[in-house]
């Protein structure tokens, strides 16, 4: 399955918030870095900001599935008899947006720590 697929699959909305967290942490990585080795300023201002961006993705990640499955819920309750082929399609539909927001969360986490681990460094040798 091509990412775009996966994307619209997931349902745009939600996926669209979840990208816009990921950027919103790349963004504030990409500052950290830029402050710590170009401009040479070693603070921990924004650094929490990379855990909380990671964060409110797996976080919306999860409330998107538990919408998508309440729906889904409701369509069976509706409907009545289906088959489990269909069950578990949308069960694995809807795993879509948590899985893409656990990645943004690792990323964010391990970005987090590399950071962090530099800024700890670099107060060390300046002390």
């Amino acid at each position: 399955m091509k990412a775009a697929d996966l994307f619209y699959a997931g349902g745009p909305l939600f996926m669209s918030v979840v990208t816009i967290w990921g950027i919103g942490m790349l963004v504030f990585t990409a500052q950290k870095v830029i402050h710590f080795f170009v401009q040479g300023k070693v603070t921990k201002n924004g650094l929490g900001l990379i855990l909380l961006f990671g964060s409110l993705a797996i976080v919306t990640g999860f409330l998107g599935q538990a919408i998508g499955l309440i729906a889904a819920f409701n369509a069976i309750e509706v409907a009545g008899d289906i088959s489990p082929s269909l069950v578990a399609g949308g069960l694995k539909v809807s795993m879509i947006v948590p899985v893409y927001g656990t990645l943004i969360f690792i990323l964010s986490l391990i970005a987090w720590g590399i950071l962090k681990e530099i800024y700890v460094r670099k107060t060390e040798k300046l002390s």
